[in-house]
């Protein structure tokens, strides 16, 4: 049907509103740009970084440290580490921080994890998570590609995933427990399939119970890291029923972090050499 010439302003003023509508709808509903990825604290964050601030300081472990193999963490803010002076002060095994997200790599990766290689000390590297940047997945792959991969020498440690809380901001990234469970999972899942080996979980129980719910799906297939600044271990996340490595100490003797690995030193080498979760 012909429209009259009084009606058609009408018309063309209804497909005008329509049209204005339509792409207002388009950018109210449209995803916001991604922000540029916050690393200004990289540089500075370790494994632990923020567990004093947010935990506290307990105490020591007590002297009596039978059956357990003495060694440390460090990461690129502690410059060039002096490796002959570590192992002569008892460090049997370390690891190193060599990225975190998808945009940092640690300066210092290559002092640090070739050079305790060299001085006969048996090392691994980790990963600070950052699941507000990036998928687990993309975060996995972005440590292997920058020095987190393992090889089957008898000298080196699987990859570890440093998980705690978040130094830009929301202690739990913005997430919530299942979302980052599944993103601990995806981290974990792609690791073991590229690398061939599970990585390690270095986390503390406080923000495991408060930011995954306390997720026990875990325990059967990832060592645990566990940092605890105290004189005993405590009580472990869910899952996990024994800790592989604890964190009991900033700073001290060893240049970084002081650790205890549960067992002698032959569980040190068993876990280089392709020891499972249960035999860790």
């Amino acid at each position: 049907m012909s429209r009259s010439l009084s009606e058609e302003p009408k018309w063309r003023a209804r497909l005008a509103g329509a049209g204005a509508l339509a792409a207002l709808a388009a950018v109210v509903t449209a995803p916001p740009a991604s922000a540029t990825p916050d690393y200004s604290l990289a540089a500075a964050n370790y494994a632990g970084a923020q567990i004093a601030l947010h935990e506290g300081v307990q105490g020591t472990p007590r002297l009596d440290d039978a059956g357990q193999t003495l060694g440390h963490d460090v990461s690129g803010h502690q410059g060039p580490v002096d490796w002959a002076a570590a192992a002569g002060a008892g460090a049997q095994f370390t690891y190193v921080k060599a990225t975190e997200g998808t945009g940092f790599v640690n300066p210092q990766y290559g002092q640090q994890y070739d050079g305790a290689h060299a001085a006969g000390i048996i090392r691994g590297a980790y990963h600070f998570a950052r699941p507000d940047v990036s998928g687990g997945a993309a975060q996995a792959e972005y440590f292997i590609a920058h020095g987190g991969g393992w090889r089957a020498d008898g000298t080196t440690l699987p990859g570890a995933l440093d998980i705690e809380y978040n130094p830009y901001g929301d202690v739990c990234y913005g997430k919530n427990a299942a979302d980052l469970t599944a993103w601990i999972a995806d981290f974990t899942r792609t690791y073991l399939a590229k690398v061939k080996r599970s990585a390690l979980i270095y986390t503390s129980t406080a923000w495991w119970k408060r930011c995954t719910g306390n997720a026990a799906g875990f325990g059967n297939t990832n060592p645990l890291w566990l940092a605890r600044y105290g004189p005993e271990v405590g009580e472990l996340p869910a899952g996990w029923d024994k800790q592989s490595i604890w964190q009991f100490a900033k700073g001290g003797g060893l240049p970084g972090d002081q650790n205890y690995y549960n067992g002698p030193f032959g569980r040190v080498q068993a876990l280089a050499k392709g020891a499972t979760a249960g035999g860790a």
